[in-house]
């Protein structure tokens, strides 16, 4: 989103922030193109790029000028441009998935998801199941390359919070965690390197796991991390000290919600710990990001976010008590609760 200019009339800074929506584009485009990878061995001119790439060399020129103006890249003469840090994490080996990122919210579907808010609002109900005539993981699904962009794409989007939830708790009080809905092991990942005792099991979907044992190998955790393939709707592994749900229950109906959490409750052994890692709202209008991902979880798979109170009630229906709720250095806290 544009920041608007303060002391500019009202009506000027909602255009500038609405013109968001261009930047998008232009990020897209530029991860689209490919335009950083062309960058990756040192300052070239537009001209130079265009030859790898078969664009208009004018049309080129004007894009990476915008990009430098976003800080993308950085003009080095009139004509040369050179990558930035931002840049940088546009190429395609860049960690973080900034570049599957950006080709997710530039995208036809996502655009065609957002159109949708009006409806969403007026019905309660889902504009992506309405634009695309399915919910949006059974779309997903689908396609072995949409959910391993997707899985990317939530590593770009959730790329701060890891190393802030394995800094935040003491997982070393653990023997086994299992993470539930883990997607390619990002998150447990990073906290078995931060907490060396603890064994963890990966568990999740068999299209969306599909990615995870080459980032697990990566990371040296091969002999630390079992991959187990099943839904959280029929059931969950049994007998854990710890389970971790990270942004799996924002993205469901309370009815879809409760049956994942009492799968969780039945698994769970006396003195277990349920951990859900969430972008927890502050009462009031204070600002949050996750206030926007909320419009996402509406328009999109039609869940949401929640605050501490919102949390605690849901949970108590599924036979939980919430113990506490942890601060991170990022946007998410952990909600961490015990049977009841």
């Amino acid at each position: 989103m544009s920041i608007p200019e303060q002391g500019l009339p009202p009506h000027v800074q909602l255009v500038q922030i609405a013109l968001g929506a261009t930047i998008t584009q232009v990020m897209r485009a530029a991860a689209e193109l490919g335009i950083a990878d062309q960058l990756a061995d040192g300052p070239k001119t537009a001209e130079q790029v265009s030859v790898q790439l078969g664009t208009h060399a004018p049309s080129l020129h004007r894009l990476m000028r915008t990009l430098a103006s976003l800080g993308i890249l950085k003009q080095v003469t009139e004509h040369q441009y050179a990558l930035t840090p931002l840049g940088e994490a546009l190429r395609k080996d860049a960690p973080g998935g900034g570049r599957a990122t950006m080709l997710t919210l530039g995208s036809e579907w996502w655009n065609r998801m957002m159109e949708e808010l009006p409806y969403s609002v007026r019905t309660g109900k889902s504009g992506f199941e309405k634009a695309l005539g399915m919910p949006i993981f059974e779309w997903l699904a689908q396609s072995p390359e949409r959910a391993s962009m997707f899985s990317e794409t939530m590593v770009g989007f959730h790329g701060a919070e890891p190393p802030a939830v394995a800094a935040a708790y003491d997982f070393s009080q653990f023997k086994t965690i299992v993470d539930v809905g883990g997607a390619t092991g990002n998150l447990l990942t990073t906290i078995l390197g931060a907490h060396p005792g603890p064994q963890g099991i990966l568990f999740d979907m068999p299209h969306v796991v599909r990615d995870a044992p080459a980032l697990i190998q990566s990371r040296g955790l091969s002999d630390r991390v079992k991959i187990e393939s099943g839904s959280f709707f029929e059931g969950v592994p049994h007998a854990a000290d710890a389970y971790l749900l990270s942004h799996i229950i924002h993205d469901w109906s309370e009815e879809q919600c409760l049956t994942i959490l009492r799968h969780c409750h039945r698994a769970m052994m006396p003195g277990s710990k349920l951990l859900l890692v969430e972008m927890v709202l502050p009462e009031g209008e204070a600002p949050h990001p996750g206030k926007t991902l909320d419009i996402v979880m509406l328009v999109g798979p039609g869940g949401q976010e929640r605050t501490a109170p919102e949390y605690a009630a849901l949970l108590r229906k599924a036979g939980f008590q919430v113990a506490s709720v942890v601060p991170t250095a990022s946007p998410v806290s952990i909600v961490q609760a015990v049977k009841a």
